[in-house]
């Protein structure tokens, strides 16, 4: 899988929607690199090659690395545009990265043991599927494992109660107690809420 995360490009001197449509039909990919104090660099990759990594889950925080007319940059992917019904990439941007500097992004979560905590009578729901984080690039996790099978019905899980890799700190959590985000819970089933609810105001 490593070879997904280094893609070819050449440096593209023709602009514009016009020069962009035409790559498209000859299936290429217009992007730009940008970052780092250096000025921008417009580029062109292979379609095939970048349709095949974007398929990767991990192609979207990993660090890349884009040879440039055979010149290694290591970068971020910082966004993709899709056509909206063909199975298309239309453009990518590449945020340069230093090995030295700390670096934003979103780390998917993966969910364990869903099952094992629906035994409990409840539904698990996921409030958010991806953390933003800050780290080295070195550090980047390819995603985030939260295991749930020790959630009690009608329990959540905040930001401030999951694990992150060393190195690795939450976006939201930086910014004061107020951004502790509830991540997933165990919902008790309706009837149950409902008639629980009902005791409460009886009593």
């Amino acid at each position: 899988m490593t070879d997904l995360f280094t893609l070819e490009a050449e440096v593209r001197t023709d602009l514009g929607k016009g020069a962009s449509r035409r790559l498209r039909h000859a299936n290429k990919v217009p992007a730009i690199l940008y970052g780092e104090g250096q000025e921008p660099v417009s580029l062109t990759l292979e379609h095939k090659n970048v349709y095949r990594a974007q398929q990767e889950e991990a192609f979207y925080s990993h660090v890349l690395t884009v040879n440039i007319d055979g010149k290694p940059v290591e970068c971020l992917l910082k966004d993709m545009q899709r056509h909206p019904f063909k199975q298309l990439v239309m453009h990518l941007d590449f945020l340069r990265i230093d090995a030295t500097h700390a670096v934003h992004v979103n780390a998917p979560i993966h969910f364990l043991n869903e099952e094992e905590a629906e035994k409990k009578g409840g539904k698990i729901a996921h409030q958010i599927n991806e953390i933003a984080i800050s780290c080295l690039p070195a550090n980047i996790p390819e995603f985030i494992e939260i295991d749930v099978a020790g959630l009690e019905l009608g329990q959540t899980l905040h930001l401030s109660d999951v694990t992150l890799p060393k190195g690795v700190t939450s976006d939201e959590l930086a910014k004061g107690e107020d951004h502790d985000q509830a991540v997933v819970s165990l919902n008790a089933p309706k009837g149950v809420s409902e008639e629980t609810e009902a005791e409460e105001a009886t009593e």
